[in-house]
């Protein structure tokens, strides 16, 4: 009884305060540690409220400051299993291209179940806004989707309302840029399309180059966009697009083309044909199924210590005689 009785005590909270405050200052430094670094910590914290209030017969005595402690353990509990079944990550999607459930990166927590991965939707076309600056003032971004009865849904999301899939929230993000678009038809004369997306742009339109191998070829080719258009006004209001004259450059070595929608090229084991050029967008994926229960628990402790004080000091007079 007295080592259930220690777990209880003052002492333990703070020896498990300080462990919490350890594994925060280490995922600050290292953010790549696993989460148990906090759930470890809270679930301690979680037993330690537990037998507290199992043990001390305050509580039950005073119904409102039972409730209080029951909600503030449903908080460190919600908080123990969000720091484990999270997600925090990013993906690109290319304009008229599906969301096929895999991201550019990401942070979960160890008991995540990455449904994410049999989620689709359709990018179906987004608007960029900018004022003098230029300045982003705004994202609206069209998706469509087939929900569980098997209707197509549509929605406009953007950096502030996102779309709800499973769980997941995606939003936009100022992460986007260009793509182009290519046919690569090797020796087996079976033609594959896709695009290649470019760095972000503005944040790297002086670096719009990437590096790519063409299944059965021996060498990377590598792709510069060029184009002399002013995408955005300094002076203007003015939306992100697709340049109207634009080229790609290709080099391989000393080889060297330049290629505008429709043409193609000749290599060793096929023919890249460039087809023209789109947008991807960056979106923000999140997922924690516990936030409106953190919110709730908080309401009712919040209301509870209310109770709590009123009841105790309801009778009393404020004013001295």
């Amino acid at each position: 009884m007295r080592r259930l009785a220690g777990l209880g005590s003052l002492g333990f909270t703070l020896w498990a305060l300080g462990l919490m405050a350890a594994g925060v200052a280490a995922l600050l430094i290292w953010p790549r540690l696993s989460a148990w670094m906090l759930a470890v910590p809270l679930a301690l914290l979680s037993l330690n409220l537990l037998v507290a209030i199992l043990m001390q017969p305050g509580f039950r005595a005073r119904p409102p400051l039972l409730i209080f402690h029951l909600a503030l353990l449903a908080l460190v509990v919600l908080l123990a299993i969000g720091r484990a079944t999270y997600l925090n990550g990013a993906a690109e999607v290319s304009e008229h291209a599906y969301f096929d459930g895999q991201l550019s990166n990401y942070q979960a927590g160890p008991l995540h179940s990455f449904a994410i991965h049999g989620l689709r939707f359709l990018n179906e076309s987004f608007t960029i806004r900018y004022l003098p600056g230029p300045r982003r003032a705004g994202t609206l971004n069209k998706v469509s989707w087939v929900s569980d009865s098997g209707d197509t849904q549509t929605a406009l999301i953007g950096d502030q309302y996102p779309l709800v899939l499973g769980g997941y929230r995606f939003y936009t993000s100022f992460n986007k840029g260009f793509a182009p678009i290519f046919t690569w038809t090797g020796a087996d004369g079976v033609p594959i399309t896709g695009d290649l997306h470019l760095p972000a742009w503005p944040l790297h339109k002086n670096r719009q180059s990437i590096e790519w191998t063409p299944p059965g070829e021996d060498g990377a080719l590598w792709f510069l966009l060029r184009f002399d258009e002013p995408i955005l006004s300094v002076e203007h209001d003015s939306v992100f697009h697709v340049p109207e004259e634009h080229y790609i450059v290709v080099r391989r070595g000393d080889q060297r083309w330049e290629l505008r929608p429709g043409d193609s090229i000749t290599l060793a084991n096929g023919t890249l044909r460039y087809l023209g050029l789109r947008t991807w967008m960056g979106y923000k994926v999140s997922y924690d199924w516990t936030r409106p229960w953190l919110l709730a628990s908080v309401v009712v402790a919040v209301v509870s210590m209310g109770w709590h004080f009123w009841t105790r000091f309801a009778r009393r007079s404020w004013l001295r005689e």
